[in-house]
């Protein structure tokens, strides 16, 4: 899957950001977060780290590690198939045919071989963090997003479930996945 960064490198902490197709929530239809806190579980094995990160009902904002000779590339690429595969079977077992419906109209089927729903949107937004002034900018922008305009997901930021807003306003350990602090993480 396309994915924006600065191509061949490897190692470094990135601000990503992944989109459901069209916008839709698919993932608070399928309620797909254990689904990703299965992922970030299985992140710990390659050396990589989630910093921070946000579920929102469409689209997912990560702060990640990824130790030299990872690429941010493959670490997501992996992430959006296999969340892909995991919604297609919940979406078959609720039977949501509409959903199923507006995901297989979006495949293009003479580009896509055997691919036959689009989840996401085929690119991901991919920023290398650069210094800690746009690390904090970022951490900021995730933490906000449930409060933030027309979401209002949560009272505020840290009592918003599927963040990490908590450990780092609170120092509340997370209860789903393993944050690597930002203050842990040699930069760069």
């Amino acid at each position: 899957m396309a994915t924006h960064h600065h191509q061949g490198r490897t190692g470094g902490i990135y601000f990503c950001t992944s989109t459901c197709w069209n916008w839709l929530p698919l993932i608070e239809e399928v309620q797909l977060f254990d689904h990703f806190y299965q992922w970030m579980d299985a992140l710990l094995s390659k050396g990589c780290g989630v910093i921070s990160y946000v579920l929102m009902p469409n689209h997912v904002h990560l702060l990640l590690f990824v130790p030299e000779g990872e690429s941010i590339n493959s670490v997501l690429s992996n992430m959006k198939r296999f969340s892909a595969y995991e919604v297609i079977k919940r979406l078959k077992a609720s039977a949501l045919d509409g959903l199923l419906s507006q995901l297989a109209e979006a495949v293009n089927r003479a580009a896509s071989g055997s691919q036959h729903y689009r989840v996401w949107r085929i690119s991901s937004d991919i920023k290398l963090c650069y210094s800690d002034w746009f690390i904090q900018q970022k951490l900021d922008y995730i933490h906000g997003n449930p409060v933030r305009g027309s979401w209002e997901l949560a009272e505020d930021a840290s009592s918003y479930e599927h963040s990490s807003a908590a450990y780092y306003l609170h120092g509340i350990e997370n209860k789903h996945v393993k944050l690597v602090h930002v203050d842990e993480v040699g930069f760069l």
